[in-house]
């Protein structure tokens, strides 16, 4: 078992940045690849980004790809999202995610390949 929490979000101008940060406990974080997924109201939830256990190796959605950066901690047990750029069309709750898995498989894009979620941030960016 992992126990994650995010923190970070708010209410941020169009163009602005934001942080989000996601603490885990419990089992050895190290042993996981991460994942942020978001949902906006009435929308499923969709991949961000992903990060391997190591941080060597991350991808991002094509929405997000050159704004946003995930990067992790493993000595802090902490992984991150920063966001710059933002748009209204980003507003969403953002939720972190552990995958016990290996990073290179298709299931890192998808919420089904992860077994462990925080209860999400609230991202609101105003236009």
């Amino acid at each position: 078992q992992v126990q994650l929490v995010e923190s970070g979000g708010g209410l941020v101008q169009a163009g602005g940045s934001l942080r989000l940060s996601c603490a885990a406990s419990g089992r050895i974080f190290s042993s996981y690849a991460m994942g942020w997924f978001r949902q906006a109201p009435g929308k499923e939830r969709i991949f961000v980004a992903a990060i391997s256990r190591s941080g060597s190796s991350s991808s991002y959605a094509d929405s997000v790809k050159g704004r946003f950066t995930i990067s992790r901690d493993n000595t802090k047990n902490t992984v991150y999202l920063q966001m710059n750029s933002l748009k209204p069309e980003d507003t969403a709750v953002y939720y972190c995610a552990a995958n016990p898995g290996t990073y290179y498989s298709t299931a890192t894009y998808q919420a089904a390949g992860y077994d462990y979620w925080g209860q999400g941030t609230q991202v609101t960016v105003s236009s």
